[in-house]
């Protein structure tokens, strides 16, 4: 598809523009665009505190970018952008009151959403009731497309396809290097159990032994030692295969602290969350106990998209560090503000219904690729890339539609300590 105006503005030079200034309790930001035009405000909120602030700030950081590029190259339909932030604490109750607010009082133009499956599912039950559009980058759990909802539009692959690719390399290795028994802990949560479930029925149905799973996966707690006693129960099992639905940094660091006072490590480990978590991961979980975990994602700074490239490089101009440092939630939310962008671009509107339509029968494209989407809000172009940390690196090892990889490292290390 021919990419808009403003993009291409953005492809001929990526800009270093200024830092956005960001209060914990809600911000407005905005920069340069048309002079004297009125904003288009962009009503979000993001959890800055509370269990998900890393993913939350990542995915804030990802807004601002957007924004910047936006305005850099004169505004959205020739007005600046200007981003109204709230702080829902990663508490669902929350973002309901805060779209209700956004929606109601602050009367913005456009929706974004907040980090998250469990999130985003308040979210949408808001603007859905108010016809406002809802782009969202990390919501992509079955909870939010079991809305039915024509407003919601996730730009990232489906939770439950994202290990595909993982069980199906597994699957693949030859009789002598294909594992014999595989674990299947839990923490409850509609972003990180479908891909293990999905993960476990195809590794079960290809023959590999299922020695522990989670029926009754438990609430987690980054201060409690709920998953300490599941952890002990997988190590004592010594499964060759660990498949983790763990959801942040601190879940999956239980894990790990627990199996190396176990002496235990898996052949192969993979987790539907925390090792996508870039610098942070590295520096929680340390390099050694890092090496050879795998993990699910829709994006990586690597991939050959032009939009990605750019984005990439806007992001070390103004945050710094290198392209290993960002998060990937950081592309999922710039890619969802590029939708919005796309279809408004293209419809000449800010209607929020006209949008929806569009969306629903054109493609747009993001830094995470391109995206058309279903009438429930799923992005069936959208591609699943499968990481390994090797050496301190986040390698892009598998992608869907593939079992062959040449760089993946198929034994992990047994020393966890750094």
């Amino acid at each position: 598809m021919r990419i808009h105006q403003a993009r291409l503005g953005s492809l001929a030079a990526a800009s270093a523009v200024a830092a956005l200034t960001v209060a914990a309790c809600g911000s407005t930001t905005a920069s340069s665009g048309s002079s004297g035009a009125a904003p288009v405000t962009v009503g979000i909120s993001l959890p800055l505190t509370g269990s998900f602030s890393a993913d939350g700030i990542a995915s804030e950081k990802g807004y601002q970018l957007w924004a910047s590029d936006v305005n850099a190259v004169g505004g959205l339909l020739g007005r600046p952008v200007r981003l109204k932030i709230l702080n829902d604490n990663s508490n669902p109750d929350t973002v309901s009151k805060d779209y209700t607010t956004l929606i109601t009082q602050d009367h913005v133009d456009l929706t974004l959403a907040p980090y998250s499956t469990l999130l985003t599912d308040n979210a949408a039950k808001v603007t859905a009731r108010y016809h406002y559009a809802l782009a969202a980058g990390s919501a992509s759990g079955g909870l939010v497309f079991q809305l039915g909802d024509p407003y919601l539009f996730s730009v990232s692959p489906p939770v439950a396809d994202q290990m595909v690719p993982f069980a199906d390399w597994v699957l693949s290795l030859p009789p002598g290097q294909r594992p014999a028994t595989a674990a299947y802990p839990m923490v409850e949560d509609p972003f990180a159990d479908p891909p293990v479930q999905t993960a476990a029925g195809i590794l079960a149905h290809g023959g590999v032994k299922t020695v522990y799973y989670s029926h009754h996966p438990v609430t987690p707690n980054a201060t409690d030692s709920n998953l300490v006693p599941i952890a002990n129960q997988v190590a004592a099992r010594n499964p060759q295969v660990v498949v983790l639905g763990t959801i942040d940094v601190p879940s999956l660091l239980t894990f790990i602290r627990t199996f190396e006072a176990d002496h235990f490590t898996p052949k192969i480990m993979i987790a539907a969350s925390g090792p996508d978590q870039g610098e942070e991961f590295l520096h929680h979980v340390g390099v050694a106990a890092s090496e050879a975990i795998m993990v699910p994602d829709g994006w990586y700074g690597g991939e050959q998209n032009a939009l990605s490239h750019v984005m990439v490089q806007d992001y070390i101009a103004k945050f710094g560090g290198t392209t290993n440092d960002i998060n990937a939630d950081v592309a999922e939310a710039y890619s969802a503000g590029e939708t919005l962008a796309a279809a408004a671009t293209a419809t000449r509107t800010l209607n929020n219904v006209t949008i929806a339509r569009y969306l629903h029968t054109h493609v747009v494209q993001t830094a995470e690729g391109p995206a058309k989407f279903t009438n429930v809000g799923e992005n069936p172009l959208s591609k699943v890339f499968i990481f390994q940390w090797q050496n301190s690196q986040f390698v892009q090892v598998l992608q869907n539609g593939s079992t062959h990889s040449d760089n993946i490292e198929r034994v992990k290390p047994a020393n966890w300590a750094a």
